[in-house]
């Protein structure tokens, strides 16, 4: 279980670098910078699809929805946006 949890982070902290190379980019689209916003303010807002005061599901869905609008949010990237991202990242 503890392989599939390291597993899933580094998965997540590799897409979360590439949305901060994806903003810095010359040519990122506006729209990327407001879904990136839009997910911020859903981590930061007290306001949850299911609420936090449910012991374990409550925070499960923080861990599920952010990765998953990460991936949609690097998935509508620019084809040349994307391959500069990646060549960065490769770093």
């Amino acid at each position: 279980m503890w392989k599939r949890i390291a597993a899933l982070w580094s998965v997540v902290r590799g897409d979360a670098r590439r949305l901060c190379i994806a903003l810095r980019h010359p040519m990122a689209p506006g729209w990327l910078k407001a879904g990136t916003a839009m997910i911020v303010l859903y981590l930061l807002s007290p306001i949850d699809l299911i609420p936090d005061a449910l012991p374990l599901i409550g925070v499960l869905d923080d861990l599920v929805i952010v990765p998953m609008a990460i991936r949609w949010l690097l998935s509508k990237l620019p084809a040349a946006i994307a391959a500069d991202v990646e060549r960065r990242a490769g770093r």
